[in-house]
């Protein structure tokens, strides 16, 4: 038992690290891509740590086309989260999409319950169980994410909500128990509209945001 509570520690702590790289640290940013899963910040070219009583504050690059509110919204996020970085938040949110969207095509549930608060949680688990029960199985594509852009940010005492919308293609296709195509086609995808918010305590130690509400958008 001892051993396996360690093990369940060690497996954790690992999800932990790997969604930090994903929303949690600054790179460089060209366009490129959907980026593999974790794969930023690896090789002899990722950033340094920035340690603490290092981090200083950088304001959101001017945002062209947002709302006034949703601006304000990311500048106090920005003012209070020393970590929090607009771009690198944007990239982090394309792979966390991916990510989240591939955990729930594929049934896992302990990798969304690393990404998601308890209710969306809760959500993806039940329809992986009604899934499961009528013995059917996605599988499913994620061909590009043709969008990326912020459809709202606030700031509500120490808690920071940033929803993003997604226009992406996606193939489709579900399958019997004995494997038979019964829905779809990886010949034709679909456009896929979502607007997804993430939210973090701008106080907690770690850098993590959690994906906490997901709309057709």
């Amino acid at each position: 038992m001892i051993y396996e509570i360690v093990i369940l520690a060690m497996i954790a702590a690992f999800l932990g690290l790997r969604l930090y790289s994903v929303l949690g640290r600054r790179a460089e940013h060209e366009e490129e891509p959907i980026p593999h899963r974790f794969d930023a910040g690896e090789g002899a070219n990722a950033p340094k740590p920035v340690l603490p009583g290092q981090q200083t504050a950088r304001p959101p690059r001017e945002l062209g086309g947002v709302p006034p509110a949703t601006e304000r919204g990311i500048r106090e996020i920005a003012a209070a989260d020393r970590r929090f970085d607009l771009l690198p938040f944007i990239d982090g949110a394309k792979s966390a999409y991916q990510m989240i969207l591939e955990a729930f095509w594929r049934g896992d549930k302990e990798e969304l319950a690393q990404l998601c608060d308890a209710d969306v949680y809760q959500s993806f688990t039940a329809a992986i169980d009604a899934r499961n029960a009528a013995g059917e199985t996605l599988d499913n594509r994620l061909i590009r994410i043709e969008e990326t852009g912020i459809h709202s940010a606030t700031l509500d005492g120490r808690m920071a909500r940033i929803a993003v919308r997604f226009v992406a293609d996606v193939a489709t296709v579900t399958r019997d128990k004995d494997g038979h195509v019964i829905a779809g086609s990886l010949d034709d995808a679909i456009e896929s509209r979502d607007i997804w918010t993430f939210s973090r305590d701008v106080t907690a130690a770690g850098p993590d945001w959690m994906l906490d509400e997901t709309d057709e958008g």
